[in-house]
């Protein structure tokens, strides 16, 4: 039997283990005991088919993977807790697809499907809640900032990309909201088994946000990322952000708008500085939400490595379902995009159409619609129909197609 294999029943049968333990509520303790006696398992499911039609490679992709995630988090003690959190991918026999980042086998001609098959310990780290609201983590996490556009978990994948680091979170009264995280690794979503999984960190992310009750958010935010180990994505960005709604009348208005400018960083290899702008607009109507936006992330057509870049971000939930675009093209990108979102009955639904050029030159390089449908059922189910058809403009980028199917349970 090989270790794979070995892996995967051990894993599978750790995993019955967990999930046939009672849950409880998790309770303040009086002592360590009890903390661990009255903490609480968690445990979802989430299966998903995927395919993939992309130009010009010969082979469509097909992957099912199967993430099966139990967690456990103690009763607080004196203000401490600790969690874990473990994941396991299943590959369910019926893949045509490479995983990307190095993992092997790779099968030449067909789409990557970036959910490798393997074992993940997602979190595992040590929380103090202080008396003046302040939190405390030290260990493997979740660290999601803003709306993800900068710093993100990447939860779109199967393996979640979870950070090595110190943490701290305080919400004020006031309104004023603190994040800091200093970060000595990146646990990234393919895996640990190959070198693009894991990258070491020197880096520090400050967040602050201020709340102006009836009028909206301001954000203001440092990150100064040093990855020691691909040099070209160190990087430090300032940047402001503000958000709010209002309404008049029946409607209700959204409105966002966002700067950052960037600049090399540690041991980066270039030399630059670029910006970064995005502006967002909706109006709710009684029967569906209307929004529009624009981003640009500045690039230079006449400069390799110029283009301003996002390397901890959740990526596939901007620029287009087709995830074309999950590095910035070298001279840049600006994207418009309008959308429609509603409800109807417990389904809930989503249409979207990106126009895709480059900020810096002339070229066009393509259209996107995509679209979704989904719902829950007695609230621990849930289903997901959603499509993303790329039309590229651009002999850089083909023609992509991608169509998914998921399913979910969570406990």
């Amino acid at each position: 039997m090989d270790k794979r294999c070995a892996a995967t029943k051990t894993t599978a049968a750790l995993l019955t283990i967990l999930l046939a333990a009672v849950s409880v509520p998790a309770i303040a303790a009086d002592d360590l005991g009890e903390a661990f006696t009255q903490g609480k398992f968690g445990y979802s499911f989430r299966w998903r088919l995927e395919t993939v039609d992309q130009d010009p490679l010969p082979h469509d992709a097909t992957a099912a993977p199967l993430r099966a995630r139990i967690n456990y988090k103690t009763a607080d003690l004196n203000g401490f807790s600790f969690k874990a959190e473990f994941d396991y991918i299943f590959d369910l026999g019926i893949d045509k697809s490479n995983a990307g980042g190095g993992n092997m086998p790779i099968l030449p001609g067909y789409p990557v499907v970036a959910d490798p098959e393997g074992e993940d310990l997602n979190q595992i780290y040590l929380q103090y809640k202080a008396a003046f609201g302040g939190q405390f983590r030290i260990g493997r996490q979740r660290i999601i900032l803003d709306n993800a556009r900068f710093v993100g978990n990447v939860g779109w994948r199967q393996n979640e990309q979870t950070y090595d680091a110190f943490s701290f979170n305080h919400k004020a009264d006031n309104g004023l909201n603190i994040q800091y995280a200093y970060v000595d690794n990146v646990n990234r979503i393919f895996g640990e088994d190959v070198a693009a999984g894991d990258h070491s960190q020197n880096t520090h992310l400050l967040n602050l946000t201020y709340a102006f009750e009836g009028i909206g958010k301001l954000t203001g935010y440092y990150y100064d990322i040093d990855n020691e180990d691909v040099a070209g994505l160190s990087n430090t960005t300032w940047g402001v952000r503000f958000s709010g709604k209002t309404a008049a009348d029946s409607l209700k208005f959204g409105y966002g708008f966002e700067y950052a400018t960037q600049s090399d960083n540690a041991n980066n290899p270039v030399t630059y500085d670029a910006d970064y702008w995005r502006i967002d607009l909706s109006a709710n109507f009684s029967a569906a939400t209307v929004y529009a936006g624009y981003e640009s992330l500045e690039g230079d057509s006449s400069k390799a490595g110029q283009a301003f870049r996002t390397p901890l971000a959740t990526l596939h939930a901007f620029n287009g379902w087709a995830d074309k675009f999950l590095g910035t093209p070298g001279a840049g990108l600006n994207d418009a995009f309008v959308g429609v979102k509603g409800k109807l009955g417990k389904w809930k639904w989503n249409l979207l159409y990106h126009d895709f050029s480059a900020q810096s030159g002339s070229a066009d390089f393509g259209t996107e619609i995509d679209g979704s449908i989904a719902r829950k059922f007695k609230e621990n189910y849930g289903i997901l129909f959603k499509v993303a058809n790329f039309d590229t403009d651009s002999s850089s980028y083909g023609d992509t197609t991608k169509i998914w199917v998921q399913l979910t349970a969570d406990f």
